[in-house]
């Protein structure tokens, strides 16, 4: 897939294809120093990374208008949200090197986002109507990590590997929530998990 590939399916105008344009070209410049994605992915720019981040967009309600991404790394998929979606994102990432590559690319990009460096637990009294994550941690983890940022109308948006059956097996000894599980557009593997009415019971590590 290229940006046109993506363009066709995704229904962005040529604005936001120029800014993710954007977007790859710092990565290519950036990820030699400070490996924000896996070296072996780059060639897959559109498929392995916007697609793959976009995905969630049609996915949430539609009337959010905040939304945190966890542990956001090179920017997957908070940034591509920020050029697609209305919605103010918050961007949380714990390594500061690739905080300034966000920040950078926010503004290469023209977006207005928030960029937090800290790590996920230290961060308090914030709230937002969406709460994404990719790649981060097993599921169980990863909802002890969004609890303290969801509502009661929230949704915690995953884009989770092929273990997603055993991951919600575990998580539901200690979690209460309702899901709804969506193959990935971008990997045969993949899903993209849609969470809400998260509630903790049982004994999870807190």
């Amino acid at each position: 897939m290229d940006a046109e590939g993506f363009r066709a399916r995704s229904g962005v105008s040529r604005e936001t294809v120029s800014r993710l344009q954007a977007l790859e070209t710092l990565l290519n410049r950036w990820n030699p120093r400070i490996n924000l994605v896996a070296r072996s992915t780059l060639n897959q720019f559109w498929s392995r990374h916007v697609l793959d981040s976009w995905q969630l967009v049609p996915l949430v309600p539609a009337p959010a208008r905040t939304w945190i991404d966890l542990g956001s790394g090179g920017g997957f998929p908070g940034l591509v949200v920020a050029a697609t979606h209305p919605a103010h994102v918050t961007l949380i990432e714990s390594d500061a090197r690739k905080c300034a590559f966000l920040r950078e690319a926010a503004r290469t990009m023209g977006l207005e986002i928030t960029v937090i460096t800290g790590r996920i637990e230290t961060v308090t009294d914030l709230r937002a109507d969406v709460v994404s994550a990719r790649a981060l941690a097993p599921l169980s983890k990863l909802l002890e990590w969004v609890e303290p940022f969801m509502q009661p109308d929230s949704v915690g948006a995953f884009l989770k590997g092929q273990d997603i059956e055993s991951e919600l097996t575990a998580a539901t000894k200690c979690w209460k929530f309702s899901w709804e599980r969506h193959q990935s557009l971008s990997d045969g593997a993949g899903s993209v998990l849609l969470v809400r009415g998260l509630e903790h019971h049982g004994n999870a590590n807190r």
